[in-house]
């Protein structure tokens, strides 16, 4: 039996093993379903007829998606979170290589790698913003070209006219707006001009459905259609498809928790402005090397190796969690600063 070599040396993602009581490492909601839908979905369940497939390409979901997002459903696709749809882009696009901004969220370079392409990484700029011309050098050649906006893990938007000005090179570009609802802004609008962008979004963040692993892809609907080719069917459950589609139906509650979340952002920043980057997410990058410290405490952070070594990134959690954790780490400037 042989296994690719590409598979053999290949370095699997970490998302990280340590679970503390307060979880504040991988950028979840802290809020589970609210309570004004629970008895909703409940019913839901009741009706759900799983000896049956789901819809094969969760039309119905991509139909809510695209009212809400004042397009067409031929302009949507539906995945098992944003990460599955990472992974179709790069089957998608002819080219040789993936360009990446570092420090960015690492399953770009892990699909790209995985599915065959080079990766050429561009680094942020010392203000974690983009190097355009440096980017540009690197797109001959290039399949497509990752960026995420807000960045995970530095929590920055890019400004808009440097996307733009990536765009219009015509080289594929896929923004990933995972955070989005969190930030002032999207970029989503710029679909309508650019046929060469596909915007991510997921359910994950904002909406709190982390566990039931939704996203989907905007785009023209002749990239969205060529998206539908290379996805399986049925790549999203009955339930999913259903509890995402009640969460739309429902979204002020998920607003009155972004408001909550956004302000919990303002006060924790304003508490630690001299070690915390600005943030248009649900995390704070903060340059403190502390994770240790705070999970001896009982608190998990997320830390890194490389440029970002010796610091620390913090989801934004409910207020009991956020005043422990600044109890925390207030001790640990007092001790180690």
């Amino acid at each position: 039996m042989k296994i690719r070599e590409t598979v053999k040396n290949f370095s699997p993602y970490n998302p990280g093993t340590a679970e503390a009581g307060i979880r504040m490492d991988k950028n979840e909601s802290p809020f589970s379903l609210p309570e004004e839908l629970k008895g909703k979905v409940l019913g839901e369940l009741e009706k759900l007829t799983v000896n049956r497939y789901p819809q094969s390409s969760g039309d119905s979901l991509r139909e809510k998606l695209a009212d809400f997002h004042y397009l067409k459903k031929d302009n949507i696709v539906v995945g098992s979170g944003s990460d599955q749809l990472i992974s179709y882009s790069t089957h998608l696009f002819a080219g040789k290589h993936a360009v990446v901004t570092p420090p960015t969220f690492s399953m770009y370079r892990f699909y790209a790698e995985l599915n065959g392409l080079d990766v050429r990484p561009v680094p942020l700029g010392e203000d974690f913003g983009l190097q355009v011309k440096k980017i540009k050098d690197n797109l001959n050649g290039a399949a497509v070209v990752f960026l995420c906006s807000p960045n995970n893990p530095t929590g920055n938007t890019f400004d808009r006219g440097k996307i733009v000005e990536i765009l219009e090179t015509g080289v594929p570009v896929v923004l990933d707006e995972a955070y989005g609802e969190f930030a002032d802004e999207t970029n989503m609008n710029l679909i309508k001009g650019y046929d060469n962008l596909v915007v991510l979004r997921t359910f994950s963040k904002a909406f709190g459905l982390a566990g039931a692993r939704v996203g989907f892809a905007a785009g023209d609907s002749d990239v969205v259609g060529h998206m539908l080719r290379v996805k399986p069917p049925y790549n999203l459950n009955s339930f999913s498809l259903r509890v995402a589609e009640l969460l739309l139906d429902h979204y002020e509650l998920v607003r009155d928790r972004i408001d909550l979340l956004t302000e919990q952002r303002k006060k924790l920043y304003n508490r630690f402005e001299r070690y915390s980057h600005p943030s248009e997410a649900n995390f704070l990058l903060m340059n403190l090397d502390a994770s240790d410290y705070l999970l001896d405490r009982g608190i998990s952070v997320r830390s890194f190796t490389g440029r970002l070594a010796e610091y620390i990134r913090v989801t934004v959690g409910t207020k009991e969690e956020n005043d422990r954790f600044t109890h925390a780490l207030k001790s640990y400037i007092s001790d180690q600063i």
